[in-house]
């Protein structure tokens, strides 16, 4: 059975609302009791993609509330509180229970809540003689938003630069590493499963991975040991394998232009939390939700664009094909659409055209839906000429270069200048060698569009650095290359080029991908063999490279730090679909992002790094 995160999550969240409660076969509660739900923004994000407005009421949920709005009593109705466990949300718990504003207080907290934080919420009700109200107190577990089956997200913004910032101090690095390493402890709780961990050594993703095996090993000697499934001996079928990497480990799949469905509607019409809006025909917003419920983006989402146009071209055709043949069969005219007038004839004809309705009712809402998004796509993609982007960058990135009159052309050409400045990176990272002039060339382009060049200058300058780092691997000054350089730009130096040609084959296959693939066999692989590797299971001393689970995997997760994107998801998605061993693979990132959105993270420490402007306050960022 593969693992499936969005019914794991969803049972957990659906018990929650029970009152923690043990469920009937059907989903619900054995008796339904009526209640409010409070929650903060974060744990607003965790429930939206998940949970409709119908399925609150399908669990007794009457009123829900966010918890920094001022609320009124509700006398003799439970409360489910479901929020992050936040100094600030312990005192307006604390509050809510004096003001007796609920009959029971149902706490359920989104990670596991810190002991001072528990005793701030013990004295604090003590204090205000409300602590008869609180009924019980629930770690979830939860911290982390699930966007589809295999897809999921811790939604903690800017990891990048925070890791990468020259001025992180050892403090704040720590500090961010345990946020992630928390956030993954989460998905394992909430999935049940002691994975197998591997990473590539050295940076944040050895970090995560050593913390978070200390977690599982120190989870797993406790008496309350979440995870059910069986002893250390299970056989590595039932047991998946965590690749754990970082950014920049393969930064440009991360900044590259896509033309598949799904990373466009991501990059071009900001996909967030699975909603987005489109204009309308008539002029307004029009809000559309996609997700497994509908059937359509199923199964084309990872089809490229024309592909998809095609596609609704004929399921509209499809459609109104079977609109005549009811018509017809219920002596109805020819007309393309309904008229329930017409419903006349053989009454067995009548009751299956009645029986028809609502399915054909539902295909034309989804074909309208996505002739609206494909409308929108097409008007941005012919405006920023992104077809064109998505190509000149592929064949960068597979021949190592370009030629200098089409790279100007394309800087001089259509586009935003987000757009110009993503492919000037592209650029930079496909080629091997830096030509100085025609980056100058690049970069005047780049001002003349008005563009922010520090994103732009920030890979140049760790680019040129890992030239010399390459330059001086046999000399003696190597090592204190490297020093220097991990003191002024602390984990950036894990190679931002990553050594394009190894890392593209010539089906193009992404880094990841390949790696995945390869470790997921388990087989001797000279390129992989010096990954760590860590069993939580195994006893300590053996830990570190002698695990006695070596593989093959069927189960594979796959955790990016720094941010992942919707064309890694859908490469690794590929994989199940044409490799033997892994039949399975859930993708996670730190945060999902557009390739613009990384491009401003990059921006923003090329400033903090003195390149290219003032420092900006903040940077956009995903979910």
């Amino acid at each position: 059975m593969a693992l499936n995160l969005r019914q794991k999550q969803t049972e957990c969240i659906i018990r929650m609302l029970n009152l923690n409660q043990p469920l009937k076969q059907s989903g619900t509660a054995n008796e339904e009791v009526y209640k409010i739900l409070i929650y903060d923004r974060f744990c607003q994000n965790i429930l939206s993609p998940l949970i409709h407005v119908k399925d609150l009421r399908k669990h007794g949920v009457t009123l829900y509330f966010l918890i920094d709005k001022d609320r009124k009593t509700v006398r003799d109705v439970p409360a489910v509180y479901f929020v992050q466990p936040t100094q600030s949300n312990i005192h307006r718990i604390i509050s809510d229970a004096s003001e007796a504003l609920y009959d029971t207080f149902h706490l359920n907290f989104s990670s596991s809540i810190p002991r001072p934080l528990l005793e701030d919420l013990a004295s604090g009700t003590l204090k205000s003689s409300s602590v008869d109200k609180v009924s019980k107190v629930y770690d979830q577990y939860l911290e982390f938003v699930t966007l589809e089956d295999n897809l999921f997200s811790l939604a903690q913004d800017s990891t990048y630069v925070q890791l990468n910032d020259p001025k992180a101090g050892d403090k704040e690095i720590e500090a961010i590493i345990e946020r992630v390493a928390n956030g993954l402890f989460c998905v394992l709780v909430t999935l049940g499963v002691v994975p197998v961990i591997r990473c590539p050594r050295g940076g944040p993703a050895e970090m995560v991975a050593s913390l978070l095996d200390q977690k599982l090993r120190d989870h797993l000697l406790s008496k309350n040991n979440m995870f059910t499934e069986g002893g250390g001996f299970m056989s590595s079928f039932q047991r998946p394998l965590l690749c754990i990497f970082d950014r920049n480990f393969e930064l440009s799949v991360g900044i590259q232009h896509d033309f598949r469905y799904r990373p466009l509607v991501h990059d071009v019409l900001g996909l967030k939390l699975n909603r987005l809006n489109v204009q309308g025909e008539k002029g307004g917003m029009k809000s559309f939700e996609l997700d497994s419920s509908d059937p359509f983006w199923s199964a084309n989402s990872s089809l490229e664009f024309p592909e998809v146009a095609v596609e609704i071209e004929t399921q509209l055709n499809k459609y109104k094909r079977d609109v005549e043949e009811v018509n017809k069969r219920t002596g109805g005219g020819s007309g393309a659409e309904f008229d329930e007038t017409d419903l006349i004839g053989n009454t067995k004809h009548l009751m299956n055209a009645v029986n028809s309705l609502p399915e054909l009712t539902e295909r034309k809402q989804v074909i309208d839906k996505h002739t609206n998004i494909a409308t929108a796509l097409l008007g941005q993609i012919k405006e920023r000429s992104i077809d064109a982007f998505t190509k000149k960058e592929s064949d960068m990135m597979m021949r190592g270069g370009i030629d200098r009159a089409e790279l100007m052309a394309a800087l001089k050409g259509k586009g935003t200048k987000m757009d110009k400045v993503r492919f000037a990176i592209m650029y930079l990272i496909s080629t091997e060698t830096i030509n100085q002039s025609e980056v100058e060339s690049v970069e005047a382009a780049l001002n003349e569009a008005g563009a922010d060049t520090s994103a732009f200058q920030y890979v140049k300058k760790i680019k040129s650095l890992n030239v010399s780092l390459a330059a001086s691997a046999n000399s003696a000054s190597r090592s204190n290359i490297v020093d220097w350089a991990e003191k002024l730009y602390g984990q950036s130096i894990s190679a931002v080029t990553a050594g394009v040609k190894n890392l593209l084959s010539s089906d193009q296959q992404l880094a990841v991908t390949r790696t995945v693939e390869a470790l997921t066999e388990g087989k001797p692989n000279p390129e992989f063999d010096s990954y760590l590797l860590l069993d939580p299971r195994a006893p300590k001393s053996s830990s570190g490279g002698g695990s006695h689970v070596k593989g093959p995997f069927r189960e594979a997760m796959v955790f990016m730090i720094g941010g992942g994107n919707y064309v890694e998801y859908g490469s690794l998605q590929e994989l199940t679909q044409r490799q033997l061993t892994v039949k399975n693979v859930i993708y996670g990132a730190t945060e999902i992002l557009t390739g613009s959105e990384l491009v401003e993270q990059l921006g923003l420490l090329g400033k903090k790094m003195g390149l290219g402007g003032p420092v900006a306050s903040s940077s956009s960022s995903g979910h």
